[in-house]
């Protein structure tokens, strides 16, 4: 049979999920670093964009709510890139790290955002549980969610972007 090779490759093939996601996890290590890197990466990212914040109590909250959320996100992402990229090219790698790290990065912080969001406008909702408080609870965090997006995802700009195009080359390209 003549063709591509990948696709007699059983070490990526016949290797079972259960062993598959054994070999994805991190070491501890280097979640651990990777996370306090990433996290304080992204806190600079955030920083910068908030500099000029006229109350700074409000931009170190800020500040801290999207480091704690990169830092909360890299682990998951590193252990998802690994298990989609596992025995791919260097170039899927990358593409599996820069996607992984987007959307883990961002999905963690909005949600962050949206459970204070929620917290602060908690006083105003009805009790738990009720119909009234599951629209409540349904629009306020959508409306947490739609500002994060309109106004929290340029704080990721341009630090954070280029960070991710490192943290990706640097997953790309290391030794496997």
């Amino acid at each position: 049979m003549t063709g591509n090779t990948d696709i007699l490759d059983h070490s990526a093939v016949g290797a079972p999920l259960k062993v598959r996601l054994r070999r994805a996890v991190p070491s501890p290590r280097t979640a651990l670093a990777g996370a306090l890197l990433w996290g304080l990466t992204i806190s600079l990212s955030a920083y910068l964009g908030i500099a000029h914040w006229a109350n700074p109590h409000h931009a170190a909250l800020v500040v801290l709510l999207f480091g704690i959320g990169a830092a909360l996100a890299f682990p998951a992402a590193l252990f998802l890139s690994r298990l989609v990229a596992e025995n791919k090219a260097p170039s899927g790698r990358f593409a599996a790290a820069f996607v992984m790290l987007a959307l883990g990065t961002i999905a963690v912080t909005a949600i962050l955002f949206a459970l204070d969001y929620r917290i602060y406008y908690a006083a105003w909702h009805e009790e738990p549980f009720t119909r009234g408080w599951f629209v409540q609870f349904a629009f306020t965090v959508a409306g947490a969610l739609y500002q994060f997006a309109v106004i929290g995802l340029r704080l990721y700009f341009p630090i954070g972007f280029a960070a991710l195009f490192a943290a990706s080359l640097w997953f790309a390209l290391r030794v496997r």
